[in-house]
């Protein structure tokens, strides 16, 4: 799995006062949770973007005082005007706790659905699973080989072992629509053979 590495600096002292001063000098507060004790620490706005302005799923190495923390992005925060990055929220990985974490979707395959002249319309991006440490991946590939047109594939048919999927089982995740062109074609057939 991708894994960013970030050096950090721990914070000393907390409040608005002091998140202002650390962003002053084009740094990022910050806060890891999960693990035995919660960690403050502060890291420049660069070395977050790897993490922050992706669609991938990545791991966090965070050093911070000479100690290493594998994390996970949880909670980010933008300012309103500016669109600033103004604080992360990290989620350290503890290999016998589960973690709710987002992975991207991958459509893999060719539906027989497009091959019939529909179109693929992809509807849900990623989905929030639980699952241990060991068993998170980069992205979750789902087969759309047997889609057919005007079929649906749902929530519920994403089947990955030592994950719960969160997300609402009856949610579509891609579909094959009839194309305009299709439809035109289709109904041309049908007066033609009605004469």
């Amino acid at each position: 799995m991708k894994t960013i590495t970030i050096e950090g600096h721990l914070r000393t002292e907390s409040g608005k006062k002091a998140a202002r001063q650390i962003r002053s000098q084009e740094n990022v507060p910050a806060v890891i949770y999960g693990g035995a004790t919660e960690v403050n620490f502060y890291a420049s706005a660069k070395a977050f973007k790897p993490l922050v302005y992706t669609s991938e799923f990545l791991i966090a190495e965070i050093t911070v005082d000479g100690k290493k923390y594998r994390c996970i992005l949880k909670d980010l925060q933008f300012d309103k005007v500016s669109d600033l990055l103004l604080h992360v929220d990290l989620l350290e990985l503890v290999d016998d706790k589960k973690v709710v974490a987002t992975l991207p979707l991958k459509l893999v395959g060719s539906s027989v659905g497009v091959k019939a002249g529909g179109k693929l319309v992809s509807k849900v991006k990623a989905v929030k699973v639980k699952a241990l440490p060991k068993d998170l991946r980069e992205f979750i590939e789902l087969d759309i080989t047997n889609l057919e047109l005007n079929a649906n594939l749902r929530i519920e048919d994403i089947k990955v072992p030592n994950m719960e999927i969160m997300n609402s089982p009856r949610i579509p995740v891609a579909s094959v629509v009839m194309t305009r062109q299709l439809k035109q074609e289709e109904s041309e057939a049908a007066k033609t053979g009605k004469k």
